[in-house]
């Protein structure tokens, strides 16, 4: 392909944005094209409103939170909202058993109060560039994957130099050039990234996360996933380090508070930044996925089955683990609700049907012939070391000790002993022991011989088995235990070095790495390599076989706008859900014996007592009124993971909600998006500010925000 005719199709797929869309995540400085749309379906603002580089615009208040969440500003004084879950391991490393912010909830009731979190940051979107001619400068048709690969690396390098040069010695910039298109396009994106980020409020579990793993993708849901914090900032309004001399971030622009609520078929759009999707991918990608979830699946099964027993038997041991179990939870059950979806969906047949018509149309066309073959191979030569994989990472490296062991190894490579109190801090010998006989019995029993560790049967066969092979490790590592680690850490460094290099468990890390590193990576690498040219041409080839579909591109964690309409939806035959939910759904949940369902005392008092001030609604008629608190709702918006604390906004760009999840057969719109079946839930923003005020105590807050 020559270069007029790859900058012809450039041009083709940003056309391609301008058509009609019931999916989709648009990029914010292309939604000018999708406006008209979103105009006819109730939006009420212009395209300069959601993104604008010279003008205060909505993208100045919604922040990448951390390195996979969305946060949304409320007031001029920094003050934010994510999700609970999205603050999760900021709430549990401040709890303690005298402490217990987990359970009793955390407010902020002066700022003095506001807990810092080392390491928490949120970025700013300052402006997104189309650099793809300066990506591509140099580029030819037909090049060697390697030498392409390394003159793209070069030309991103030159284009991020020359971006920062304009920002020399102004603090918190950072500058990503990022793919879209499976290298079709190139996109940069220039953030201002804030570094102190407080910690103001956190309802308690039992309403931040309530019904647990029970709930999670599930609907109806009654979940007040929602946390606060607060950006601080130097004098001058720039991003600094965490020092008591900051001050609150003047907010550029911050939501305005809704208290309308929605209605059914009400506009929404949420704007945030999903993590990942694959919606171009062949047939051959999704058989991949239903067979290799099963595996991943399992053995998160038996961790979680290990960890809840334990957590359930000691509250100081939920307390350390709870949000190691809420995150090996997510994408457990996310997988589960994924590989339904597409079967329910029918995808893999879909996929096959839709490849057939592409490659009787390819079939004429040199360029395109033949790549739906060229995929399938790479996918088959690469299917055994993706499996094997998935046992390395959710097996072998999924044990904690080994975890740490790793970084142990990584930091004697560098010369140093890494930290470890973190580390010990919430670490349990006796469950990572009983995970490590679970994981470790996986792997042996599922990996073929030609990706196992050289030594790994032989050491099995030494120490009589799977448990004693463990034992063995267990037993003799100075990294079970923090005051052994601590005595070796202690001598001079050479001395430790040489212990630590020896030590059992690093011992295990090594050789499990360097397997992984001489025999897996060789073959997935050489397989990826294929899969991304072969993509690259498959990719335009779709653009170029419907020229009229809408190709918005896949997530990557940039900011983008996803935009439809609260609606209920019918998950199986005789079966509607309803799009809300409300405090009633909570009462009617509630028992004490379990965790996740044990409802606050402060809760049932405003329930028995109907206390619900100004945040009450009638769910029943003029006639004869039934007041309650609005809690949770649906809509067509196309999310993902990532998009965990985007705001949930009406037609004039108000803050109804906050996005939280997904509906369980929903997790399948990352291969497969579904009009029908899809839907993301928010937490209504009245809930939130209900909890805050009556739960919390801390109206103060509200007075900070605009209510509407």
């Amino acid at each position: 392909m020559n270069r007029k005719s790859f900058f012809l199709l450039v041009g083709c797929l940003a056309a391609a944005f301008g058509a009609r869309a019931d999916e989709g995540m648009w990029l914010p400085s292309l939604i000018g094209r999708q406006v008209e749309d979103m105009k006819a379906k109730g939006f009420r603002l212009t395209a300069e409103d959601i993104y604008s580089v010279n003008q205060a615009s909505l993208k100045d208040a919604v922040v990448l939170f951390g390195r996979g969440c969305t946060g949304e500003l409320v007031s001029p004084r920094g003050l934010l909202l994510t999700n609970h879950h999205c603050g999760y391991d900021q709430i549990q490393s401040h709890s303690s058993l005298q402490h217990d912010y987990l359970t009793d909830g955390f407010w902020a009731l002066a700022p003095e109060e506001e807990l810092p979190n080392p390491g928490l940051t949120v970025s700013f979107l300052v402006r997104m560039e189309d650099v793809t001619a300066k990506v591509l400068e140099g580029v030819r048709e037909g090049m060697d994957e390697a030498r392409r690969a390394t003159r793209i690396e070069a030309n991103i390098r030159r284009v991020k130099e020359q971006t920062m040069k304009a920002y020399k010695g102004r603090k918190g910039y950072e500058v990503s050039v990022e793919s879209l298109y499976y290298g079709n396009q190139y996109v940069l994106f220039l953030f201002r990234t804030y570094s102190d980020v407080r910690l103001v409020g956190a309802p308690p579990s039992a309403i931040g996360k309530f019904g647990g793993d029970t709930d999670n993708w599930m609907w109806p849901r009654h979940t007040g996933d929602f946390s606060v914090f607060r950006i601080y900032a130097d004098a001058d309004n720039q991003p600094a380090d965490y020092s008591p001399e900051n001050v609150p971030y003047r907010s550029q622009r911050y939501f305005t508070v809704s208290t309308g609520g929605v209605d059914a078929g009400d506009f929404t759009f949420v704007y945030g930044c999903p993590g990942s999707t694959r919606e171009y991918v062949t047939s051959d990608h999704v058989a991949r996925v239903m067979a290799t979830n099963p595996n991943r699946i399992r053995m998160r099964t038996e961790r979680l089955d290990i960890i809840n027993a334990a957590m359930a038997a000691d509250p100081a041991v939920r307390i350390k683990y709870a949000s190691k179990a809420a995150n090996i939870a997510n994408a457990w059950k996310k997988w589960q609700g994924e590989s339904l979806g597409l079967e329910r969906l029918g995808t893999l047949g879909k996929k096959r049907a839709y490849e057939a018509r592409f490659a009787q149309w390819a079939a004429g066309n040199p360029e395109y012939a033949g790549v739906l073959e060229r995929l399938q191979r790479a996918y088959e030569a690469g299917e055994e070391a993706a499996c094997a994989a998935d046992y390395y990472r959710e097996g072998i490296f999924a044990i904690e000790l080994v975890g740490f062991a790793g970084a142990v190894s990584n930091g004697l490579a560098a010369g140093k002993i890494p930290p470890f109190a973190a580390f010990y801090k919430d670490y349990v010998p006796e469950i990572d022991r009983k995970v490590a006989y679970a994981l470790v019995n996986e792997f042996a029993e599922h990996v073929p011989a030609e990706f196992v560790p050289e030594g790994f049967a032989g050491g099995l066969a030494r120490a009589g088995g799977v448990e004693g092979y463990v034992d063995e490790i267990f037993d003799r590592s100075v990294l079970v235990d923090s005051a052994r680690f601590a005595a070796v850490a202690a001598l001079p460094y050479r001395e430790a070095e040489a212990l630590l290099a020896a030590d059992p468990a690093v011992q295990l890390y090594g050789m499990f790495a360097d397997a992984f590193m001489q025999r897996i990576r060789p073959v997935s690498e050489a397989a990826d390599r294929t899969l991304a040219r072969e993509y690259r041409t498959y990719m335009r080839g779709q653009m170029a076989f419907e020229p009229e579909r809408n190709f918005y591109p896949d997530a990557n964690l940039t900011l983008r706008v996803a935009y439809g309409s609260v609606e209920g939806y019918a998950p199986e035959d005789g079966v509607y859900h309803l799009p809300f939910t409300t405090l009633e759904g909570i009462i009617a949940k509630d028992n004490p014996e379990i965790y996740d369902y044990d409802v606050p005392e402060a809760l049932h008092r405003c329930y028995a007592q109907k206390d619900y001030g100004r945040w009450a609604v009638n769910a029943g008629t003029e006639a004869e009124p039934r007041y309650t608190v609005p809690v949770a709702f649906l809509a067509t918006n196309h999310t993902t993971g990532g998009n965990s604390g985007s705001p949930v906004l009406n037609g004039d760009g108000e803050l109804v909600g906050i996005n939280f999840d997904r509906t369980w057969l929903s997790t399948m719109s990352d291969l497969d998006f579904d009009p029908a079946m899809c839907r993301n839930i928010a937490v209504d923003i009245r809930y939130v500010l209900f909890v805050i005020e009556k739960i919390g105590g801390a109206g103060y807050l509200i007075d900070e925000m605009t209510l509407r």
